[in-house]
């Protein structure tokens, strides 16, 4: 859906003439040029279709700058992006145009309500600018209202909504126009804990049932744990680290990316499958099995009642055994790919 070679983005008055120069360097900390600043550094990544892929990183790492270059809301420098298998870089105005009405839609971290526009109108001001007749948009628009919760809530300005509200607004108006790829930046980083928690279960309701492809730009790794299919960690310009939420907190890259997954809730990130044996010899009997996926805080119970093993399916196979003592070692070990073997 989305395929990412190289990008580069250099702010100064000759972008193209500093990634020329800096273009073969190694190390990111040593990037320099006189007058530019390099925002992002040869980022390659892809996207499945209906997957959530998650850029992550501290304030001044690139992530937005990134998300912004994938429909050239800022020109990138350097690089191929195509959507759909077309070269977004190559587009004209009108096809730039068509592409941002159509295909892809964002969410911004203000919201980016029209103060004087009811919720209604604001939902449906994207399929207004794309021509839709008032009947058809105001339906579209009721409906995805519907969908984001905020029915019997149609004729009301966004100053009389909170945060959270607004920012189902938000969401809502991203849908209306049935894009493919959805990006999100920061979309709710300026929320309450508890709204945020909200939003974030609201979106995986959303995505459960619509299925979209999504890159979504966060600072908060738990945010990015409990959203993202695959992450990406970022840090000066660079991914560090690609993978699922196991695969970083199971094998940190760097001491970096171990900083990160440090306080991770490892008894919802990891999975039996993650942590199981693959040695059947201590299959356990009366039927006491576990899906691969099932999260570990849900092996707790039946392990704290009994001590024997569970046998782990893998599509309705077994596949490997967990104990108590693999999930103790899970839950408490720094790395578990040293503790397993794996």
């Amino acid at each position: 859906m989305l395929i990412c070679t190289d990008i580069w983005k250099i702010f100064g008055p000759t972008p193209e003439k500093a990634h020329a120069a800096l273009a073969f360097q190694v190390a990111a900390d040593k990037l320099s040029y006189p007058d530019h600043v390099v925002a992002v550094r040869g980022v390659s990544f892809e996207v499945k279709k209906g997957e959530t892929f998650v850029v992550m990183g501290l304030s001044g790492s690139g992530k937005s700058t990134l998300v912004r270059c994938l429909t050239r809301l800022t020109e990138p420098t350097a690089g191929q992006i195509l959507i759909e298998g077309q070269d977004v870089r190559r587009m004209n105005d009108e096809a730039l145009r068509n592409l941002r009405r159509h295909k892809v839609s964002m969410v911004f971290q203000n919201f980016g309500l029209l103060p004087h526009r009811r919720v209604l109108d604001n939902v449906a001001y994207g399929l207004e600018v794309c021509g839709v007749d008032r009947r058809t948009r105001n339906d579209r628009a009721a409906q995805m209202i519907e969908l984001v919760g905020l029915k019997g809530w149609e004729s009301k300005y966004p100053r009389q909504l909170s945060g959270g509200m607004q920012q189902r607004v938000g969401l809502a108006r991203a849908l209306a126009v049935n894009p493919d790829i959805l990006l999100f930046d920061e979309p709710f980083s300026a929320l309450d804990p508890l709204i945020r928690r909200e939003m974030q279960d609201e979106l995986l309701r959303l995505q459960s049932t619509l299925h979209k492809t999504s890159v979504f730009i966060t600072h908060d790794f738990p945010e990015a744990l409990k959203i993202g299919d695959r992450i990406a960690i970022m840090k000066d310009g660079q991914f560090v680290q690609v993978g699922t939420p196991q695969e970083l907190v199971l094998r940190p890259r760097d001491d970096y990316v171990r900083a990160f997954v440090k306080d991770a809730p490892r008894a919802k990130v990891l999975t039996a499958g993650a942590i199981m044996s693959r040695d059947l010899r201590g299959r356990a009997p009366n039927g006491r099995t576990v899906p691969s996926h099932a999260p570990l805080q849900a092996l707790l119970p039946m392990l704290a009642e009994h001590d024997a093993p569970l046998t782990v399916l893998d599509g309705g196979t077994p596949a490997g055994v967990v104990d108590r003592a693999a999930v103790i070692r899970a839950l408490v070990e720094e790395d578990v790919a040293r503790a397993t073997g794996a």
